[in-house]
């Protein structure tokens, strides 16, 4: 049966390699459940006409047997009122029911494995199913936790990132201050050192001029006053 098929090859594969391959696993879980919710229905339906098969083919049997021991029955009437002949019919439909039977026996006993095994392959997939919910909820739990768990280690991805960008930009202001440091002695060295000395040495002897000149100007008043 191709239902039984794909029911047994859904529960023995691999669960977690089937959610690898899928985009969304908690879908695909759901999925898997609906499959074999769909089965299940099939297997159903199929178990029930099965079913009824067996019940048909004892109803059958049932009949036939009755069918037999009535005619036995009239025979018996038939040879207690003299009517051999009669009685000869009768035993020759009662032989001709009894080969039925046989028949109808067989078909009973062959209905019967049927829905025997029917019976355990509805049951056995009934019990799986039931299974398969209770460890949906666990799936679909650890599900979250590895996209936890993954986002996670994006985030910490993404922060040894920034990391290496900060420690980048502190070596690029580094180079930058290096750089002006470079320009400032730059600079100092261009900067003409001759007319800076000469400018030093003028203010000092005009300085000193000055101060010569108030001296002059003081000893004159002291003359005139005659100090």
């Amino acid at each position: 049966m191709g239902i039984m098929t794909r029911f047994k090859d859904i529960m023995s594969a691999n669960i977690n390699a089937l959610l690898d391959k899928a985009e969304d696993p908690e879908k695909m879980i759901d999925q898997y459940l609906r499959n074999l919710e769909s089965d299940f229905a099939k297997v159903k339906a199929e178990t029930a006409s099965v079913m009824a098969e067996e019940k048909s083919a004892k109803r059958k049997l049932e009949e036939c047997d009755g069918e037999i021991a009535k005619m036995s029955e009239y025979a018996k009437k038939a040879v207690a009122a003299g009517n051999d002949n009669d009685a000869r019919q009768f035993l020759t439909k009662k032989s001709e029911l009894t080969k039925k039977r046989e028949v109808l026996a067989k078909n009973l006993e062959l209905a019967q494995a049927n829905a025997e095994k029917m019976r355990q392959m509805h049951d056995k997939l009934e019990s799986d199913i039931s299974a398969m919910k209770s460890k949906r909820e666990m799936l679909k739990a650890k599900v979250k936790v590895a996209e936890t768990q993954r986002k996670i280690n994006e985030m910490g991805a993404g922060l040894e990132s920034a990391g290496d960008n900060a420690a980048a930009f502190d070596r690029m202001e580094e180079k930058v201050n290096r750089m002006l440091d470079e320009a400032d002695a730059m600079g100092e060295l261009n900067k003409p050192a001759s007319g800076s000395d000469i400018d030093e040495l003028a203010s000092k002897y005009d300085t000193a001029d000055t101060g010569s000149g108030v001296d002059d100007e003081l000893a004159a008043l002291k003359a005139e006053l005659g100090m």
